[in-house]
């Protein structure tokens, strides 16, 4: 199998946005992704996701729904407003299906249930890459 960021043209590393506040989650899955070639910038909260964004290019973004400053549903429309074709992962606990669904209504490019397998959060961001090379 191959690594992520092989994927990418000419072996460029996969530059992705996490946001989500639960931080040893997002530490743990950080360094997980950090070993298959993906540069990951963390932000705990909406408002860093957003400045993060303000401040880098990402290929791909993961967002939590559940968040305590910003909702991910708010934090996603903001991310389509910035940069519209870049794809957003959406993580959503058991229960929260339905804001999932809303989440792909408003241009989200798939939803994951947490706590999801590592090998199929890396085949979404690997298809959502490929998406948003095409769409560019």
């Amino acid at each position: 199998m191959e690594d992520a960021g092989q994927r990418k043209d000419q072996g460029e590393r996969i530059k992705l946005l996490l946001v989500d506040d639960e931080v040893a989650y997002v530490n743990v899955l950080a360094n997980r992704m950090g070993r298959r070639n993906i540069d990951v910038a963390k932000a705990f909260n909406g408002t860093q996701g957003v400045q993060a964004l303000r401040n880098q290019d990402f290929d791909v973004a993961i967002l939590d729904l559940k968040m305590e400053d910003m909702d991910g549903l708010e934090v996603l429309k903001i991310f389509k407003k910035m940069i519209p074709e870049m794809p957003v992962i959406m993580l959503t606990g058991h229960g929260s299906e339905q804001a999932a669904r809303e989440g792909m209504a408003l241009g989200a490019f798939d939803y994951l249930i947490k706590p999801c397998d590592f090998e199929d959060l890396m085949r979404k961001i690997n298809q959502a890459v490929s998406s948003g090379r095409k769409a560019v």
